[in-house]
């Protein structure tokens, strides 16, 4: 990945606009030298930096992966935009986060016609304790039919008794500012708005809420296939591509029978779910880092705190997971950054493993600067990405 600006294609962001956010965040860091080095880079220029990963686009303020969330991640100097792709009834790939996420991040559940084909209706809570439901996938609906929805704020009301109560369910440290248009996202307009741009791309293959193969007769591998079909399709050159999954056999799938995708696909480390790994004990790691690269992985992508731990004298520093990642050679990513509430009381799930060091929003940085400079991770997904385009170019990242 390396650090570039964007000039030539026909939609090209003329100017990398940061706005006041990451000057907010130095602001509140304590008395230090990386504070006083970030004070001194707030006059620019910046430039477009792949160490910036725009998740799901810009999802702090924008509805996810909608056009205007992916235009406001490059205008924010995010090198690298992510679709996580998932398929409608009739098999086309589109972007949403989960195959079964629409009753959550679109408008379905207040157009009649369209929310009676949803896999659970809406139920509401009946004022007593109990939560108010529904489940609308993207496979509940064609192609045609999801290109009808407009995109909101992930986020629903379980206490609401009408559906305008429950789409109305947007988290208190987002917003709903600029959510009045969201327009929804195939994989293919992604990859021709993206390339637009003169930017990367990191898919992720989703897990899909169906059983598979799907109808019988659309395996896991078909889907796998699909997802790099798009690319050769667009024409667009194997190394922009950083094809992803939490699927270690999506992964390996790719290394063998698409070599040239394969060669930057990303394993998302889910051994997290259920303690089936501890960051801290190599032993626990299976399989281990070098199996992991001798099976021609070359990328890794745990979420923050597995990268992270804590010294005797509570000072941040890189977990046995970050050092065994990179005696195998591994390029480390990781996610995600700006995904959090206030830091004030420990940064929530994300930061875990250093809780005991994080107390303001400011300890962003912090933790931002550890990683790049002590993990030596390649890129970082941010919902917010100018903190990362701060960040990388006050630093002079070239990857």
């Amino acid at each position: 990945m390396t650090l570039t600006a964007i000039s030539s294609p026909a939609m090209a962001i003329d100017a990398v606009s940061l706005g006041p956010r990451p000057l907010f965040l130095i602001d509140d860091m304590e008395a230090s030298e990386l504070k006083e080095k970030l004070q001194q880079c707030q006059a620019g220029p910046f430039s477009t930096s792949d160490f910036s990963i725009g998740h799901r686009g810009a999802a702090l303020q924008f509805p996810e992966h909608t056009k205007e969330s992916y235009l406001a991640a490059a205008r924010m100097g995010a090198g690298i935009i992510e679709c996580d792709a998932t398929f409608t009834k009739d098999r086309e790939l589109v972007c949403r986060h989960s195959q079964c996420d629409l009753h959550l991040t679109t408008d379905i559940l207040t157009r009649p016609e369209l929310a009676a084909k949803c896999s659970v209706p809406f139920s509401p809570s009946d004022g007593s304790g109990s939560r108010a439901t529904a489940k609308c996938c993207a496979s509940d609906l064609t192609l045609a039919e999801f290109k009808t929805l407009r995109g909101k704020m992930d986020g629903a009301n379980t206490a609401a008794e009408t559906v305008v109560e429950f789409v109305a369910g947007t988290p208190a440290w987002r917003t709903d500012l600029y959510a009045s248009t969201g327009t929804l996202m195939t994989h293919k307009e992604s990859i021709d708005l993206i390339d637009s741009l003169g930017l990367k791309f990191i898919p992720e293959l989703k897990s899909a809420d169906v059983p598979m193969p799907y109808e019988g007769d659309y395996s896991q591998q078909d889907y796998a296939k699909a997802l790099i079909a798009d690319y050769k399709a667009a024409g667009i050159a194997p190394e922009r591509v950083f094809p992803q999954s939490f699927n270690l056999d999506d992964v390996l799938y790719w290394i063998r029978n698409e070599p040239e995708f394969g060669a930057q696909a990303v394993y998302l480390d889910d051994r997290y779910r259920g303690n089936g790994i501890n960051p801290d004990d190599p032993s626990s790691f299976s399989p281990t880092m070098q199996e992991l690269s001798a099976k021609g992985l070359k990328y890794i992508a745990p979420p923050i705190w597995m990268l992270l731990t804590l010294d005797e004298t509570g000072k941040i520093i890189p977990s046995a997971y970050a050092e065994e990642a990179k005696k195998a050679g591994l390029k480390i990513i990781t996610w995600t950054l700006e995904r959090s509430g206030s830091l004030a009381n420990g940064g929530g799930w994300y930061y875990r493993s250093v809780k005991d060091a994080i107390d303001n929003e400011g300890d962003m940085m912090t933790v931002l600067d550890v990683l790049a400079k002590d993990v030596g991770v390649k890129g970082v997904f941010s919902d917010w990405p100018t903190t990362t385009t701060y960040y990388a170019n006050c630093m002079g990242l070239d990857y």
